[in-house]
């Protein structure tokens, strides 16, 4: 089995789709000038924008509101070496309209955490990008 046919990079639509079978991710983003990776659980908005829903006191929402972060998902098979990792890259907003909150509220992520108060954030896929691997062979 050649490397081609155990690893594939994946289209933008692909990357799309299967962010929709996983509820966990993770947003990395600088935090005190150094990097910092959070799991926090998302889903898909209709404009394929990533969203979370998390406190509005929480760090992560002062760390990312206007600024560039990487969010990031898999699903791997550690005994047939298989799986995908999609990195979503775009600009974080915290959702600010009253009207897209309600919307947000019925249909955008829940949180995992229990929250009193919520805010959503939004991460724009401005870059999508992805990659494969289907059961790769050991070499040892």
């Amino acid at each position: 089995m050649s490397p081609n046919d155990v690893f594939r990079a994946l289209d933008r639509q692909e990357c799309l789709r299967l962010l929709t079978k996983v509820p966990v991710g993770r947003v990395v983003y600088t935090r005190q000038a150094l990097p910092a990776v959070l799991p926090i659980n998302f889903s898909l908005d209709t404009d394929a924008s990533v969203l979370l829903r998390t406190s509005p006191a929480s760090d992560l929402v002062h760390a990312i509101n206007g600024v560039v972060v990487a969010f990031e998902a898999d699903d791997f098979d550690a005994a047939t070496r298989s799986g995908w990792s999609v990195v979503v890259t775009g600009r974080a907003t915290v959702v600010t309209d009253p009207a897209e909150h309600e919307r947000l509220s019925q249909t955008g992520p829940t949180s995992w955490m229990p929250l009193r108060d919520t805010v959503f954030v939004r991460i724009e896929s401005e870059l999508v990008t992805g990659r494969e691997l289907r059961g790769a062979l050991s070499t040892q």
